[in-house]
């Protein structure tokens, strides 16, 4: 394999989706740094622990190159930052307390990548920026694609919709820099999917996201496929998986629930409605663990 050039900061890189991305990027040959609050359980793991809510802790995190007796801050430490550090769901903390943490962690990072002149940013964005919970706001038409409507209809996905006009404006006034917002779906390890059998004779329960999710090791490829991109500007995909959590038909499923929803293209099998069209057509995205394999 080709060794990659890219040195890669991994905000976050003890939550779900990191313990999963920084072991297939180093498989991959990144040089991976991972900045997260939490201390890393392995010794050897370059890493540092920072609270990124503290610019100055975010600055000087993002300046870190080298290692041991060797390491030290410098500008353009890295060539890419993926931030994904963040309270994951609403209602984890006070709605004002999460509201700050999100936002002043994302636009820490955001700002000190700026000033220290690195010029490529993935972020974790999300599904939920588009109306989520859907049967609770209108759905104007499937598949939901990237040029839906945003609303934040809690402070978790009040983050987002900010955190993507924040990354719009800080792309218009840097044409050097590129934040690519990845809206993730429900990231899923393989060991979840036994859940998924609790669900098929009701669908209600996962009617808040029109029966998307992602596997893990999947959004792990399609982080690594926004790395490798290189369009400057703001950008959004949608990470999903091809398929919904459901066996029953997708087009049985919009009947059912959303029947006033425009649809503009025909829905076969299981087809999931939060379409990644564009993630695979422009990223060079392709789901490969589906949750039915071996079932």
């Amino acid at each position: 394999m080709e060794k990659q050039s890219k040195r890669v900061a991994v905000t976050g890189g003890h939550g779900k989706v990191g313990k999963t991305l920084v072991p297939y990027l180093a498989d991959k040959d990144y040089e991976v740094f991972v900045i997260d609050r939490d201390a890393p359980s392995d010794p050897n793991e370059l890493a540092m622990v920072a609270d990124l809510t503290d610019f100055g802790q975010a600055l000087d995190a993002l300046s870190s190159t080298g290692e041991d007796t060797y390491a030290r801050a410098e500008p353009k430490a890295f060539d890419v930052v993926v931030h994904l550090a963040s309270i994951p769901h609403p209602r984890m903390l006070p709605d004002s307390e999460e509201f700050r943490v999100n936002m002043m962690t994302t636009y820490n990072v955001f700002e000190a990548a700026r000033r220290l002149g690195i010029k490529d940013v993935v972020w974790a964005a999300s599904e939920v920026g588009t109306g989520v919970p859907f049967d609770r706001t209108d759905v104007p038409y499937v598949p939901v694609d990237e040029d839906y409507p945003m609303r934040g209809y809690n402070v978790y996905a009040l983050t987002k919709v900010l955190g993507e006009e924040m990354a719009r404006q800080f792309c218009l006034n840097d044409p050097d820099m590129r934040i690519t917002c990845l809206r993730l779906s429900n990231v899923m390890d393989p060991e979840e999917y036994a859940r998924f059998e609790g669900w098929q004779d009701d669908p209600t329960r996962r009617l808040w996201n029109m029966w998307t999710y992602i596997d893990n090791r999947d959004a792990a490829q399609a982080i690594e496929c926004a790395i490798r991109y290189d369009v400057r500007g703001k950008d959004a995909f949608f990470v999903t998986n091809d398929e919904t959590v459901m066996r029953t038909p997708t087009a049985d499923l919009l009947d059912r629930y959303y029947p006033q929803a425009e649809r503009r293209k025909t829905f076969t099998g299981n087809e999931v409605i939060l379409s990644n069209e564009r993630t695979k057509r422009v990223l060079g995205f392709k789901p490969a663990h589906r949750w039915t394999d071996g079932r």
